[in-house]
C-alpha cells in the first residue's frame, strides 16, 4: 500500500541520507563490527550533514526550527539507519532522537549554550544512563546516588547495558537524590564523561548489534554541581516518563523498517535460489509465507506511521507508544526468523544479512522497556 504520511520535502531529506550512508558508512560496517563501535569520523560528518541536529534548535547549530519540529524527518532517519543495520539507528538513535530531547526541552540557556552545540555537531556524544545491574526495566529502583555536600553533589554508583557508553562525552544520568521519596526522589544530571571518579568497563561482548558500543559505566565520588542537574530536582522519573513515549516510537520505526529491508532481500533470494528445479518461493507454503509476512508489514506500517503523525501533532499516548513498540519488535523477530528459516543453511551464516539482521532483532523485545513492560502498561490503560 502507497504511504502517504512523506511530502516531496521528506523523501529529498531521505536521499541525502541515504546517499551519506552508501558512501561513508555501507564500505565500513564490517571495520565497524570489529571494532564494536562507530568512529568519531562518523559522528563528525553525520553532524556536518545535519542529521544529528534535528531535535535541536537553529541557534545552537540543529536543524529543528527549520524543519518546524516535524518528526517525520526523524523518522526517514530512523528507517534509512535501520535498512544499513539496526544497531547504527540503536546508536544515532540514542544520541539524536532519545538524549537530544532532554538537553533541549529540560535545560537552562547555560547548560543549553554549553552542551547542544556539541551533540548538533557530532562532537559531543551522548548516551543515556538508566538501567543499573540489579534494575533492569524497573527505572524507579535505581541505586546509584548523589549526596549533598557542600555545593556539590557526589554521584556514586554504576550502570549497565549502555548505548554508546564507551565513547560518550556526555551521559544523561539518573540518581536517587532523596532516597525516602522513593520514584519522586530520582534526578537526572548532564554527567561530562572527563570528570574525576567516572569510569567504564569493557565493551560488552552482545549476542547481536556488533556495530555498536555498548558498556557499564562507573561513578565513583563524581562530583557536579547544580549547573549539571538537568530538568527538575527530584522531577527525573516523571522526566523520563514523558519522554519514554518517543524513545518507544523510535525503537517501533526502526523495528519495522529493519524487519521490511531484509524481508525484501528475503524474497529476491527465494526467486534467485533454486531446488527441485524451481525457485524456492513458488512453493506454495513459502508463498503463502511470504504473502503473510508483506502484508504484516504494510498493516504494521499504517499504524506506526499513524503514531508518527499523532507524534508530530502532539498527541501520541504512552499507550500508543507502548502498543506499537511491543508489536513491531515481535513482528521484527518473527519476520526475521521467518526469512532465515527462507534462506537454509546460508541464513546461519554470519556473512549473510539475514544471519546478523535475526541477531540483531532479539534485544528489540528487552530494551526501552520489556513487552512484558508494554503489555502491563496498555493493560493498566484498560483499567485492569
Amino acid at each position: 500500500m502507497k504511504r502517504t504520511i512523506y511530502t516531496e520535502d521528506h523523501e529529498a531529506f531521505r536521499a541525502s541520507v541515504r546517499e551519506f550512508l552508501e558512501r561513508s558508512v555501507v564500505p565500513h560496517v564490517e571495520q565497524h563490527a570489529a571494532d564494536k563501535s562507530l568512529p568519531r569520523d562518523f559522528w563528525l560528518e553525520a553532524g556536518k550533514q545535519g542529521f544529528l541536529g534535528l531535535e535541536v534548535p537553529d541557534e545552537f547549530g540543529g536543524a529543528k526550527d527549520l524543519q518546524g519540529g516535524d518528526y517525520r524527518f526523524n523518522a526517514v532517519l530512523m528507517e534509512e539507519l535501520s535498512f544499513v543495520n539496526a544497531a547504527l539507528s540503536s546508536c544515532v538513535g540514542i544520541h539524536a532522537d532519545i538524549v537530544a530531547p532532554y538537553l533541549v526541552e529540560l535545560t537552562t540557556e547555560e547548560q543549553r549554550q554549553r552542551w547542544l552545540p556539541g551533540v548538533a555537531s557530532g562532537e559531543t556524544l551522548c548516551a543515556i544512563g538508566m538501567t543499573e545491574p540489579s534494575g533492569g526495566s524497573d527505572l524507579a529502583a535505581l541505586k546509584t546516588t548523589a549526596v549533598r555536600d557542600g555545593d556539590d553533589w557526589v554521584v556514586n554508583g554504576s550502570k549497565t547495558f549502555i548505548t554508546n557508553g564507551y565513547s560518550a562525552d556526555l551521559v544523561v544520568t539518573a540518581v536517587r537524590t532523596s532516597p525516602e521519596k522513593g520514584a519522586r526522589g530520582i534526578t537526572l544530571f548532564g554527567i561530562e564523561t572527563d570528570k574525576p571518579g567516572f569510569s567504564r568497563g569493557r565493551k560488552l561482548d552482545k549476542v547481536g548489534q556488533d556495530e555498536s558500543d555498548t558498556a557499564e559505566l562507573f561513578f565513583e565520588d563524581v562530583r557536579v554541581t547544580d549547573a549539571d542537574v538537568v530538568g527538575e530536582l527530584d522531577n527525573g522519573f516523571i522526566h523520563m516518563m514523558q519522554n519514554l513515549p518517543q524513545e518507544r516510537l523510535g525503537c517501533a520505526i526502526s523495528n519495522l523498517a529493519h524487519a521490511k529491508q531484509i524481508l525484501v532481500e528475503t524474497l529476491q533470494y527465494t526467486k534467485d535460489r533454486k531446488a527441485f528445479g524451481q525457485g524456492v518461493g513458488s512453493f506454495q507454503h513459502n508463498k503463502f509465507l511470504l504473502a503473510e509476512l508483506f502484508t504484516q508489514v504494510d498493516v504494521t506500517q499504517a499504524y506506526v506511521d499513524q503514531c508518527v503523525l499523532a507524534h508530530s501533532a502532539g498527541d501520541l499516548t504512552p499507550t500508543d507508544a507502548a502498543k506499537a513498540k511491543w508489536w513491531t519488535s515481535q513482528v521484527q523477530n518473527e519476520i526475521l526468523d521467518h526469512c532465515v528459516q527462507l534462506h537454509g543453511g546460508y541464513g546461519f551464516m554470519n556473512e549473510y544479512r539475514v544471519a546478523r539482521a535475526w541477531r540483531d532483532a532479539r534485544v528489540s523485545k528487552i530494551w526501552a522497556g520489556s513487552n512484558e513492560i508494554m503489555k502491563e502498561l496498555i493493560g493498566r490503560d484498560l483499567g485492569l
